[in-house]
């Protein structure tokens, strides 16, 4: 069961600092809710480590956490540099080439092979997360262009590169993303994230990939390229959840645009019912430092205004020298700012022509009645997880509990807003069952006597299908 009472979840990424196993429970035990695994670094014998410390916690503690397993996606990279430093000075035209050789300050390789053939003349080529910025002036169509240095400095291996102007036809799959999906499926990742997604195919193609290995694993759409704004709607409905991925989207946008792009896409998903994560440089000070500055404080703050599901930790605790304080500090952030009620009850309307509009208009309605009756929770009964996805998209200040004999799904719903999960196989009558949750319920210290629980389901529940029916309650 969850310990803490954040309703906005936490994901921390796994990593060095974090994979002892007492580090990990700790971890858990201050707010945290998921565990990213980055299958950029690292190997799969290492990840299957973290993925095994992590159900053994969960099954001591009780609790449903889940596992995100992070594709890397096709990044493109600059090679190896001589001496691992070569000045790339301001002003200076320089030969970039798709052949693989050792980079210097006058000759750089780039690792995609059609970049020549697809950059046009006034493009721009970011390394370094922007860092240094080129624009070419010439290409051969072939392996070789030139390019002005616009914005100087350091270049070291293997550092990534972002092509802002140039439409790539990289896949959204590579070999080593198939076979990372392939182990993530193997053994029981929850949710997978593709990185780089421009459009709804990208996400439609990975789930019919999914759909062939008979798994129940979710798709996370990473929003990091200037080409998935313009398909937001399609690739949201296409997707199970989305990521907001700041690092590459805000070096591949104009800076100044994030704030109120951020802000569009966590409106667009809580419309649609997605869960929506807010990632990348949230605690970034407190890999080093044991305190967060005033601004990441205000940033991870304004997350949860906007009404981000989760709000995601990189470095900050899979290399940073403070992996459990800062989950504790970035709880206490969250519990705050969900003391405001501004945070709550989101007013959206069912779509009368949904093909799920009576589903959503129970939806609807229980978090409605819970608002105006004061209701301590709600308290839903599902085997899609869909009741627990829309119920979350309300945002309401009840408590949302979900009752699941999908053992698959108690660990995804980890990550949608305000939603704790438990295992239950014994769905008999409507009546006895409802009764039978609240018992659960009271006996973890839950919900207490007197207290008024709004209960949704379908009847029968013995045909597992979408709610239909609400009910209020009093816990005797």
């Amino acid at each position: 069961m969850k310990i803490h009472h954040n309703k906005t979840k936490i994901i921390a990424t796994w990593g060095p600092s974090c994979e002892d196993k007492k580090v990990m429970t700790e971890m858990i035990k201050s707010g945290l809710d998921l565990f990213r695994f980055n299958f950029s670094h690292g190997t799969h014998e290492k990840h299957l480590e973290g993925f095994k410390k992590v159900r053994q916690i969960t099954t001591e503690l009780e609790a449903s956490i889940g596992i995100l397993a992070d594709l890397q996606g096709p990044k493109i990279r600059v090679g190896k540099v001589l001496d691992n430093n070569q000045p790339l000075k301001a002003g200076h035209t320089i030969t970039i080439t798709t052949e693989e050789c050792v980079s210097t300050s006058e000759r750089v390789f780039i690792s995609y092979e059609n970049l020549a053939k697809e950059v046009e003349v006034g493009d721009a080529i970011l390394i370094d997360d922007g860092r240094m910025e080129l624009r070419v002036t010439s290409t051969d169509r072939d392996r070789t262009l030139e390019a002005k240095v616009i914005t100087g400095g350091k270049l070291s291996n293997n550092k990534g590169v972002n092509l802002p102007d140039t439409k790539t036809k990289v896949p959204a799959l590579t070999e080593k993303d198939k076979e990372d999906l392939k182990f993530a499926i193997e053994h029981g990742a929850n949710w997978i994230a593709l990185s780089f997604v421009r459009t709804a195919k990208d996400v439609l193609d990975l789930k019919k990939i999914i759909g062939e290995k008979n798994s129940y694993m979710k798709v996370m759409a990473k929003i990091e390229k200037p080409e998935a704004l313009t398909e937001l709607d399609e690739i949201i409905d296409a997707a199970d959840g989305i990521m907001i991925a700041r690092g590459d989207l805000a070096v591949e946008v104009p800076q100044e645009k994030m704030p109120l792009i951020q802000k569009d896409i966590i409106k667009r998903c809580i419309l649609k019912a997605k869960p929506v994560i807010v990632a990348t440089q949230m605690m970034d000070s407190m890999i080093e430092s044991p305190n967060p500055t005033r601004a990441e404080i205000t940033d991870v703050a304004n997350a949860v205004l906007d009404g981000a599901d989760a709000v995601m930790l990189s470095g900050e605790t899979s290399t940073g020298k403070h992996p459990v304080r800062v989950i504790q500090i970035m709880e206490k952030i969250l519990l705050n700012v969900e003391s405001n009620g501004m945070i709550y009850d989101k007013d959206l309307k069912p779509n009368k022509g949904s093909q799920t509009f009576i589903s959503d208009a129970i939806c609807y309605n229980a978090a409605r009645l819970s608002s105006e009756l004061g209701a301590k929770a709600i308290v839903g009964m599902t085997f899609s997880g869909y009741t627990g996805f829309m119920l979350s998209s309300y945002r309401p200040k009840a408590n949302i509990y979900i009752f699941t004999e999908n053992r698959e799904l108690l660990n995804s719903l980890s990550l949608c807003w305000g939603v704790e999960a438990f295992y239950y196989d014994k769905f008999v009558g409507t009546d006895s069952t409802i009764k039978d949750v609240i018992r659960i319920l009271k006996e973890k210290g839950l919900i207490e006597k007197h207290e008024l629980i709004v209960n949704i389901g379908s009847m029968p529940l013995a045909s597992k299908g979408r709610a239909n029916m609400v009910k209020v309650t009093e816990v005797e």
